[in-house]
């Protein structure tokens, strides 16, 4: 008997799912079709990644009206990200180089990795002894922590009774709640030997970044972008 019971509950499952897709072959709007609604799921958690995750953006910059950055003024230079730790530094540092080619050294291979022995005058004497015609100084200013609250939903299918009775989807309500978004701060300076000065700065947000590798490529991506419009960098 219970045997009998559990088929004729399956059939009837199966009955219904089947009445639902039925429903929406004949002609019921989109929203109930089975496949749409998976990808309205799919965009909406796309879009919330989006969201959440966001590319670092200029809040503010400054140049020196009189420099610019040229093969002929600005050939050899050094990139240095002031970061405490030494791996995310190699590999940020590594990154800036990749993007002039033959023209940047990455500052844990002239400056060393420890702390100074000597004075900064020694440092700038060599750096300039040895050709170099600029630094690009990347520094992490602080990381904020900002809540935001996220409303409650249900998934699409609860706005169809048809879909919602022949399609036995197994999604859920989401209920409302606060997420915690993390924005950091990165600031870019451009220093000149020749004229011994700063000729370049910048300070960048970027908020919720997949990873110190994502946060840095983006920096330098938005930074170098912001210099080629202004036509500081040739």
């Amino acid at each position: 008997m219970d045997k009998m019971k559990s088929a004729n509950r399956e059939s009837a499952q199966n009955g219904i799912w089947e009445r639902g897709k039925r429903m929406a072959e004949k002609g019921l709007p989109d929203l109930v079709n089975p496949n749409h609604i998976r990808q309205i799921i799919f965009a909406a958690l796309i879009c919330t990644c989006i969201a959440s995750c966001n590319p670092a953006k200029i809040v503010t910059s400054w140049r020196d009206p009189e420099a610019a950055i040229n093969s002929a003024q600005f050939n050899k230079f050094v990139v240095a990200a002031l970061l405490k730790n030494q791996t995310v530094r190699r590999r940020t540092e590594d990154r800036m180089a990749s993007y002039f080619p033959g023209n940047a050294v990455q500052s844990y291979k002239e400056l060393g990795e420890t702390e100074w022995k000597e004075n900064n005058a020694f440092y700038d004497q060599k750096l300039k002894g040895e050709g170099f015609d600029g630094i690009v100084i990347i520094r992490l200013l602080q990381v904020d922590k900002d809540k935001r609250y996220v409303p409650g939903y249900f998934p699409e299918y609860y706005r169809s009774w048809g879909f919602y009775y022949g399609a036995a989807s197994t999604g859920f309500y989401t209920p409302a709640h606060y997420a915690t978004d993390k924005m950091y701060d990165v600031e870019v300076n451009i220093y000149s030997f020749k004229r011994d000065k700063l000729i370049w700065s910048a300070t960048t947000s970027t908020v919720n970044p997949a990873g110190s590798d994502q946060l840095y490529d983006d920096v330098i991506k938005v930074v170098k972008k912001k210099m080629k419009k202004e036509g500081f960098l040739e």
